[in-house]
């Protein structure tokens, strides 16, 4: 199993390409199930998520190549597809249930495993059970399965008004997804409203769909009989940059993030402004960019994580582990998952002083954590450890970062590429 080996205390300086978001390409490889013609996606990151997913799609009898230095991933599900997700490929991965919507839209049937991921908390599908049966379907849930099919003398889902109880968004993208194909007019109402929704919503509408209101908490789409290929470019990934921008603050320097949106990380960016760091957005020739300066001790500050725009639940763990070495004490109240605090105790085992009450957490910053071997738990709690690592005295192992790589693309060689002394090994 690979680990990583941290030596602290070295400032960033330099460029770092950010890579397309992983939040966005995997609801994007779903919708190449809404058409039989070939969609090719520019940017797809390489993460063992996307991996599982190209895998579950080949399963289905998906045609899938990678092609070309952009990130290029072209997909066909011409017939015969099988509109089956079985739990050996669903259950490390709970955005494999964004195959149901697109599954129930185009062939009327799909029998799709309860899904599993990260142990961050209660996150059910009965959300997304409820708006496909407001759309016409019938699903039970069998010995561990979502059986789903059209209802009795259905040829499509029908358009309906669907109001979730809680912001979701792969509710949300699952619904989108299957509305396109329905019959009639659907209306979300409660949408999430992430950029990486909108992105999704871009990539239908130029596969054919009909959709208003993206971005927003009331998202309209007009059903179309069927949809095209296209060509479509994944968003840059702001979890990811918002990490690199923690790791930038904590540990000091200059870095350029290359492909960076700062308009999709406006609530992080505020609180790293007031901690003190300079942060700077724009477009040049090359593109969009973030550029994130700092020096000396930054300034603890509270946050609580909510929908977007708010600050979000994936930027928690990171900017905790920059507060552990901030002046000051703050609190972060968690109120999106109820077990989103698991990296307090490997990061109270680098020397922080954290003290937890149900959703908030207390940070007393001190002026230096002390290397030592941690344990990842999930995604982001991995990020926020190599964070630590990175101020902290001595060397630090982070191990079982089979969940960092779930969701970052290289991250070890690109902090390596900014003067990060940090490496794999086995």
């Amino acid at each position: 199993m690979d680990k990583l080996r941290i030596t602290g205390g070295r400032a960033l300086h330099g460029e770092v390409n950010i890579s397309g978001a992983k939040n966005a390409a995997l609801p994007e490889l779903c919708a190449t199930l809404l058409t039989a013609d070939p969609v090719t996606l520019f940017n797809v990151p390489r993460l063992r998520d996307v991996a599982t997913m190209r895998l579950l799609l080949d399963n289905m009898g998906v045609r899938t190549e990678t092609h070309g230095e952009r990130g290029g991933m072209t997909l066909q599900a011409s017939d015969p597809i099988q509109p089956e997700a079985p739990y050996e490929l669903v259950k490390t991965m709970r955005a494999s249930v964004l195959v149901l919507g697109p599954l129930l839209a185009r062939f009327g049937h799909a029998r799709v495993s309860l899904p599993g991921g990260c142990a961050i908390g209660s996150r059910p599908v009965d959300q997304h059970i409820k708006g496909m049966q407001a759309m016409g379907a019938d699903i039970e849930v069998e010995h561990g399965y979502m059986v789903a099919k059209l209802g009795a003398g259905r040829s499509r889902l029908r358009g309906a008004r669907i109001t979730t109880d809680m912001v979701t968004v792969t509710g949300t993208e699952n619904f989108l997804m299957a509305a396109t194909l329905a019959e009639g007019e659907t209306v979300l109402e409660n949408a999430a409203q992430e950029p990486e929704i909108g992105d999704l919503a871009e990539m239908l509408i130029a596969m054919g769909a009909q959709i208003e209101g993206h971005g927003t908490s009331r998202i309209r789409i007009q059903g179309v009989e069927r949809l095209h290929g296209c060509d479509h470019q994944v968003v840059a990934d702001r979890i990811e940059a918002g990490t690199f921008l923690c790791a930038v603050a904590a540990t000091g320097g200059d870095v350029l993030l290359r492909h960076g949106r700062a308009d999709h990380l406006d609530a992080v960016i505020e609180k790293l402004r007031e901690a003190g760091a300079v942060i700077e957005g724009g477009r040049d020739s090359d593109g969009d960019f973030i550029r994130v300066r700092a020096s000396g001790r930054l300034k603890a500050q509270s946050f609580r994580t909510t929908e977007y725009p708010g600050f979000p639940t994936d930027m928690q763990a990171q900017f905790m582990a920059l507060n552990c070495i901030a002046q000051g004490t703050s609190t972060v109240t968690e109120t999106i998952f109820e077990n989103r605090f698991m990296h307090v105790n490997e990061l109270v085992r680098l020397g922080a002083h954290i003290q937890t009450d149900g959703k908030v957490a207390v940070i007393e910053g001190i002026d230096r954590l002390s290397g030592a071997t941690v344990m990842a738990t999930d995604l982001r709690a991995s990020a926020s450890l190599v964070i630590a690592g990175l101020v902290a005295e001595g060397e630090t192992i982070v191990d079982r970062i089979y969940h960092l790589d779930r969701g970052y693309d290289q991250m070890e060689a690109k902090l390596r590429g900014i003067g990060a002394d940090i490496e794999r090994i086995k």
